[in-house]
């Protein structure tokens, strides 16, 4: 055993592992009080406005909405039966399959989806506003991981 921690950054600050938690943990607490007004948790605004967004396409069941997400189906699930009490979404039955939920988002969800995204993407800009003509490549960066991590296996932790 040694007394260190074995790494191979010689400053913690060089990690973009622990750069990507610092950096996330900030704009979540950010975007947690630009909600807070609304009612919504993250996840919430998150299925909500996926759902708003998603709409046009036609029929969207749930397994839809958690791959768009990208969250998980049980939590998902959970998220939109509090949706659906706040009066913000309808779940019934497919009109094709009789296992799958159809969505809809009510007129009040849709509102309240857009008035939220209006704040959300106002926390995005000021958050990642140091980065100026920067954002685009971030959100490239950010877009290729995800693409990354969405064909590998998943890890069983």
């Amino acid at each position: 055993m040694t007394d260190g921690l074995r790494s191979e950054f010689a400053d913690a600050d060089d990690s973009p592992g622990l750069m990507l938690w610092r950096v996330s943990n900030a704009w979540q607490a950010a975007q947690r009080a630009a909600l807070q007004p609304f009612g919504l948790t993250h996840v919430q605004f998150v299925l909500l406005a996926s759902l708003t967004w998603l709409r046009s396409d036609g029929v969207v069941t749930q397994r839809d909405l958690a791959e768009h997400a990208r969250t998980d189906p049980m939590m998902t699930s959970q998220v939109l039966r509090v949706l659906e009490t706040k009066g913000l979404i309808r779940r019934a039955g497919h009109p094709t399959d009789g296992r799958a939920r159809a969505l809809t988002v009510t007129r009040r969800g849709a509102a309240l989806a857009d008035t939220a995204n209006v704040a959300v993407e106002g926390v995005d800009r000021t958050f990642f506003g140091t980065l100026d003509d920067d954002v685009p490549r971030l959100t490239d960066m950010l877009r290729r991981l995800t693409a990354r991590r969405a064909t590998e296996p998943e890890d069983p932790v």
